[in-house]
C-alpha cells in the first residue's frame, strides 16, 4: 500500500510544481522603502515546507502574490530542517511558518490557511 502512494507521489509531484510554477500570481508592487522594511520584517518568518504538498504550494503562492521574502525550509528532504520543525513545533506537519518576535521568542503556526490569514493581516496593507 505505501508503495502505491509513493508511486502515485512520485507521478503527480512533476505536474503539481509545473502547475505553481504557471499559476502563481504576481506579486505586489511597493516602493522601495516599503518593501525594505517588508523584507527586514520576512527575516523573523521561515516557512518549513514539502516541496510538492498540495497546502505548501497554496501557502507558497500567496507569499509570492505579497512579494513576501520568507527563508524555505525543506523539511522533506533535509533533516537538519526536519529535526528543528519535530522539536521546535512538536509535530512534524507541513506547511508550518517560524515566526520569532523582538524578544526572540519562537511561535510555530500550522495550517494553510491559519498562515495565509496571518501573512495577509500582517503584510497586505503594508
Amino acid at each position: 500500500m505505501r508503495f502505491i502512494f509513493k508511486l502515485i507521489r512520485f507521478i503527480l509531484t512533476p505536474f503539481m510544481l509545473l502547475s505553481e510554477k504557471l499559476t502563481t500570481p504576481k506579486g505586489i508592487q511597493r516602493d522601495q522603502a516599503s518593501q525594505a522594511k517588508i523584507d527586514a520584517d520576512c527575516l523573523q518568518l521561515a516557512l518549513y515546507e514539502f516541496k510538492a504538498c498540495p497546502f505548501c504550494i497554496k501557502v507558497r503562492k500567496e507569499i509570492a502574490r505579497l512579494s513576501l521574502n520568507i527563508k524555505k525550509c525543506d523539511a522533506q528532504n533535509n533533516p537538519v530542517h526536519r529535526q528543528t520543525l519535530a522539536e521546535g513545533g512538536g509535530r512534524i506537519k507541513v506547511p508550518c511558518l517560524r515566526i520569532t518576535d523582538k524578544n526572540g521568542d519562537v511561535q510555530w503556526l500550522y495550517e494553510s490557511n491559519d498562515i495565509i490569514i496571518y501573512l495577509q493581516q500582517r503584510f497586505a496593507t503594508n
